[in-house]
């Protein structure tokens, strides 16, 4: 089936994407519409992590019952929380500790899927709602005033959904080829991560 075929192409195209430096500093050729959305959250490694470890731990829930419902409902949560964000931020709205709630996300979603954690559909998807305001508060913020808003926010979502499902199908396709240790490590490589993003 063509899905089949589409999950290991976008998870070979996430996984050697450039990842050059954090996006909140102000990196330039952020403007306009849908191409450059779209590229903005491959130029951040902050975001790259977490919205990668978002769809690595959602897919380590499938394993049957409710936690099947979790590889769609918490990518999709974080969508809509980002967008929230992103529009609260866009319209003026700073929100305190932004930057550190991001470099928690990294931090505590690379644990989550290190260990495996298992939690109700329900408070998964809060906590990583919690995480996605974060993310799109910043990026409302950091939004040039001349951007067409629906083409760039548009891009920046479809980038950020195709990282979630990247990160899902690496974690299923390693279940699958009994190798389920290995988003367990990249968690632990993510949670890592996160003291670098610091010094950045």
């Amino acid at each position: 089936m063509m899905h089949r075929r589409l999950l290991p192409a976008l998870t070979v195209a996430a996984a050697f994407m450039p990842a050059m430096a954090m996006a909140h500093p102000g990196m330039p050729g952020h403007t306009h519409g849908f191409t450059d959305g779209f590229a903005h959250p491959f130029g951040g490694l902050d975001h790259l992590a977490a919205m990668t470890a978002v769809g690595l731990w959602a897919g380590q829930q499938a394993q049957g019952g409710q936690g099947a419902r979790a590889v769609w409902l918490w990518p999709l949560a974080f969508l809509a929380l980002l967008v929230a964000g992103a529009v609260a931020g866009a319209n003026g709205l700073v929100l305190p500790g932004v930057e550190g709630g991001i470099v928690l996300s990294v931090a505590a979603l690379g644990w989550l899927t290190a260990f495996g954690a298992r939690l109700p559909v329900a408070a998964g998807a809060a906590l990583i709602g919690v995480f996605a305001l974060c993310h799109g508060a910043a990026h409302g913020v950091e939004m040039p005033a001349d951007a067409d808003g629906l083409a760039y926010g548009l891009g920046f979502v479809t980038a950020s959904a195709a990282l979630h499902l990247s990160g899902v199908a690496l974690s299923r396709l390693a279940e699958r080829a009994g190798l389920a240790l290995a988003p367990r490590l990249a968690g632990l490589g993510l949670a890592a991560l996160a003291p670098l993003l610091l010094a950045v």
